[in-house]
């Protein structure tokens, strides 16, 4: 197991974890208001955008967004340990890694689409972008980065995707529940 003072310890690993949840604390405080109040104006914007995308958005309360993160703070958490673990060399953390920061790319690109104040687009640039960034550093440092590859990309993306459908999923199963 990595140590603190490698390279590859627990502030690139478990830090993932720690970053993560300041910037879903963003989302968690802004995100559903915010949804309340701008998807009507954004289905004028963009009327292509099919129907069912708009009526998803608009089923989202504070309680399901809740327990979205929270679940997705499980998925996040057990991918940060395997990296803790693994002394940053997880195939698992390092998708993580790669979304987390990709994702952070595309809540900057919806803040410049909706020309407006997007939740997460606070702590994207000072938070997920440097951290993401900071951490690979300190990953190619230690030797134990994955040449990094187009398909990396695609991956995180589709980590983050999998994973936000899956906590929505879940949350919504668990708040339908208890209602």
């Amino acid at each position: 197991m990595a140590d603190d003072s490698s390279p590859a310890g627990a502030a690139v690993t478990l830090g993932l974890l720690a970053a993560w949840a300041l910037h879903d604390t963003e989302e968690v405080l802004a995100a559903p208001r915010w949804i309340r109040k701008n998807v009507p104006v954004l289905r004028e914007r963009w009327p292509g955008v099919p129907e069912r995308v708009w009526q998803g958005l608009e089923g989202v309360d504070e309680r399901e967004f809740t327990a979205a993160v929270g679940v997705m703070a499980g998925i996040v958490g057990a991918g940060a340990v395997a990296g803790w673990a693994s002394g940053g060399r997880s195939a698992t953390y390092q998708a993580m890694l790669n979304g987390f920061g990709a994702h952070g790319l595309l809540h900057i690109g919806q803040a410049v689409a909706v020309r407006d104040y997007t939740p997460g687009v606070v702590t994207s640039p000072v938070l997920v972008v440097p951290f993401t960034v900071w951490a690979r550093r300190r990953l190619k440092k230690a030797g134990v980065l994955r040449p990094g590859r187009p398909r990396d990309l695609v991956t995180g993306l589709a980590w983050a995707a999998a994973a936000t459908a899956v906590s929505h999923g879940v949350a919504r199963r668990l708040v339908r529940r208890r209602s």
